[in-house]
């Protein structure tokens, strides 16, 4: 349960309209990178495209493409600006690797572009009138804004109930700890733009854990927190005083936790999540029910029980 969803199960939930979140079994780097996978994935406009300067050689720009599995990179000037674009038209049969990439990129006098605030119709249009796949988003001063691809057009149509951000990308979240290098990782994460921390520990009603989920709120305001796992009205109450978004209820009921087994005590899970309900009524802060979900109907359980989602 702890190594389960990283970037491409992500992925695939935000587009279901869920939201997956990726374990912490990773280093921070690592973690901060399935996060930023996701929210590259489907995006609208790609507020933060990855671009190339004009000096470099068509070597490290294929290379670069590889990498990333992109295959447009606007190239941009010291200032900032747009000079062209590269493309894999540019780039397929292109034997010379070692010449700058200036070259053969498509100049800026031949770029079709949409400025910064124009709507995702307008780019289809003008992807549809010059039988493009990609404009780029520049301001009166030709700095870059963002990228449009025909690709994420395509993805949000064929996804309708996606969950997303303000911005249209996918959201995802991560789960992180109260030990040792959580502030490092908590700021990558952040970095990444992810949607939610989820402090996630077995034993979510101890001073760790609250600590922490008020210095995440604390320093990353802009960032949703959900503390956990709890099982009774007071941690409820005492995460929500700590400035949770969210509480994840659960203790010993997935099918591989051993927490209820080992201590010779728990709550069982509907209890659980009945109590916490009652607890949070009027808080507005949503609980999730974590575990036991073995069948279609334990959602229904768990959802008339008081829950708000189910984590499976």
């Amino acid at each position: 349960m702890d190594t389960v969803t990283e970037g491409r199960l992500a992925i695939a939930l935000a587009q279901e309209g869920g939201i997956g979140i990726i374990h912490k079994n990773l280093t921070p780097a690592q973690q901060a990178a399935e996060v930023a996978k996701v929210k590259r994935y489907e995006s609208g406009v790609l507020k933060d495209p990855i671009t190339i300067n004009p000096n470099m050689t068509v070597r490290d720009v294929l290379a670069l493409t590889r990498q990333h599995r992109i295959s447009g990179l606007p190239v941009l000037d010291k200032s900032g600006k747009v000079v062209g674009i590269v493309t894999n038209r540019d780039l397929r049969f292109e034997d010379n690797l070692d010449q700058a990439v200036r070259q053969i990129m498509t100049p800026k006098k031949k770029l079709v572009t949409v400025r910064e605030g124009g709507s995702i119709e307008e780019a289809k249009a003008l992807m549809h009138q010059h039988r493009i796949e990609r404009v780029l988003v520049v301001d009166d001063e030709f700095q870059l804004h963002g990228l449009i691809t025909v690709k994420d057009i395509l993805k949000a149509t064929e996804h309708p109930n996606a969950s997303k951000d303000a911005a249209g990308r996918l959201r995802a979240g991560a789960a992180v700890g109260v030990g040792a290098g959580t502030e490092e990782r908590v700021e990558l994460l952040a970095e990444a733009g992810v949607d939610v921390i989820v402090v996630d520990t077995a034993h979510g009603h101890s001073q760790g854990v609250l600590d922490r989920v008020q210095w995440v709120k604390k320093n990353y305001p802009q960032v949703q927190v959900i503390g956990g796992n709890i099982a009774t009205a007071d941690a409820a109450r005492a995460l929500a005083d700590h400035g949770a978004d969210g509480v994840k209820v659960g203790i010993g009921p997935g099918s591989i936790c051993t927490t209820r087994i080992v201590a010779g005590v728990g709550v069982p899970q509907i209890t659980a999540i009945a109590n916490v309900a009652q607890a949070l009524e009027g808080t507005g802060v949503p609980l999730v029910a974590d575990g036991g979900i073995r069948f279609s109907g334990d959602i229904a359980k768990a959802i008339a029980a008081g829950a708000n989602c189910v984590m499976l």
